[in-house]
């Protein structure tokens, strides 16, 4: 099978990397460095699983910056190019899904078009129409940044959207799902076929779920914090129970990261015409959160010697390279605007010197120096000998 993927991000290079285990896969970017790295078999972002698969593995893979090329032989083209939310519009920026669907059907009308990137609900079907091209599907992807190979590999579940009632269609859907299948290492992976917007819909309302969860033991944790308890001793209390389990229970400055809060934005937004109150509660409750962290922040400031704040890491979670959305930025926002100085220890931004305005230190004995406050939205232990300057709600130290 000939498949494209275009993007290579979290999304794109995971599934492309997946697939050219049994497939002749193209992945197609914009940025030629990243293009140059994937054909020298160095991956542009940090997981582990895909640097083991580069070094180890036999991949028909093959990346370019050529997408017409790329498009004329493909059986199957994954789109999984970003989309932002756009808060003027209220609407998630999906001019970069669009482009590459006007550019296939023009290039190559009779390949399956799969959209893997998160999108209103109700989009499939509109672009269906748009672009007069009914080979177009929507696969919600479940990923963790850091880890998007290891859940390609051993995912919790498939879902592909189609139109159920064209079984032309119907078959396209569970052939994509079976060569997923075929790349995973876990067995007996649940596949679920839908219609196109429910399988759109199923994206947004599980990161508004996962989004409701990380804001919910965030206001445990203030709460605790307020009353001087201890948080952790509540969290496994409440965790033990079989219904609630422990995933998304670490306490933190705020959800962030590239899915949910773009799509609980999102998620309001198709809530403005509904009954209902908890998902503008659930967005909410992640601004408060940002307020409480600063005013916290803010109050441990006042008794240092020094007064610049120091931000360990942008990056949302341990493992990470990606800083987008991430809770600590909406931290900084606040900061800056209270006058405060802030200085940023992040090593994966070795060639550069500021980072939207702040100035970036490289050097960690440096930056621990000039700092009366360090806050760390995840904890590690290289912050162990300057523990009284952090300012971190990181219980586990795990992720």
């Amino acid at each position: 099978m000939n498949i494209t993927v275009v993007g290579t991000g979290y999304v794109g290079l995971s599934n492309a990397v997946l697939l050219s285990q049994f497939n002749r896969v193209i992945a197609v970017d914009i940025i030629p460095e990243k293009v140059k790295m994937i054909n020298k078999r160095k991956t542009p972002i940090v997981d582990k699983e895909i640097e083991d698969y580069f070094s180890s593995k036999t991949l028909d893979l093959t990346a370019t910056t050529n997408a017409d090329c790329a498009f004329t032989d493909a059986d199957y083209v994954i789109i999984s190019t970003p989309t932002n939310y756009d808060p003027e519009k209220k609407y998630f920026d999906t001019s970069s899904v669009e482009s590459v669907i006007a550019q296939v059907s023009r290039v190559n009308p009779e390949a399956y078009i799969i959209v893997k990137s998160t999108v209103p609900v109700g989009f499939t079907k509109t672009v269906r129409h748009k672009y007069h091209n009914p080979n177009i599907l929507f696969s919600p992807e479940f990923l963790r940044e850091g880890h998007a190979l290891y859940d390609n590999l051993h995912p919790g579940r498939i879902i592909v959207g189609t139109i159920k009632t064209n079984l032309r269609l119907l078959e396209a859907a569970r052939t994509f799902a079976g060569l997923l299948i075929e790349g995973a290492v876990k067995k007996d992976i649940p596949v679920l076929i839908t219609e196109l917007t429910e399988a759109e819909a199923v994206k947004l309302f599980a990161n508004t779920y996962l989004a409701m969860r990380v804001s919910f033991f965030n206001e445990l944790d203030t709460y605790a914090e307020e009353k001087n308890l201890d948080a952790a001793q509540m969290i496994e209390g409440i965790c033990l129970d079989a219904r609630i389990g422990k995933n998304y229970n670490n306490p933190s400055f705020g959800y962030g990261g590239y899915c949910l809060p773009k799509d609980t934005k999102q998620m309001l937004t198709n809530f403005e015409s509904v009954p209902g109150s908890m998902v503008r509660a659930i967005v909410e409750s992640n601004d408060i959160r940002k307020d409480y962290i600063t005013s916290k922040i803010e109050k441990k400031l006042k008794t240092a010697t020094k007064k610049v704040v120091g931000v360990y890491r942008l990056t949302m979670k341990a493992n990470s390279d990606n800083f987008r959305e991430s809770s600590v930025q909406g931290i900084m926002k606040r900061l800056k605007e209270k006058g405060i100085e802030i200085v940023i220890y992040e090593p994966t931004l070795k060639n550069r010197t500021v980072f939207e305005g702040y100035k970036i230190f490289n050097d960690f004995n440096v930056f621990t120096e000039m700092c009366g406050v360090i806050i760390a939205n995840r904890y590690n232990e290289e912050l162990d000998e300057i523990r009284d300057k952090v300012y971190t709600r990181d219980i586990y130290q795990e992720n």
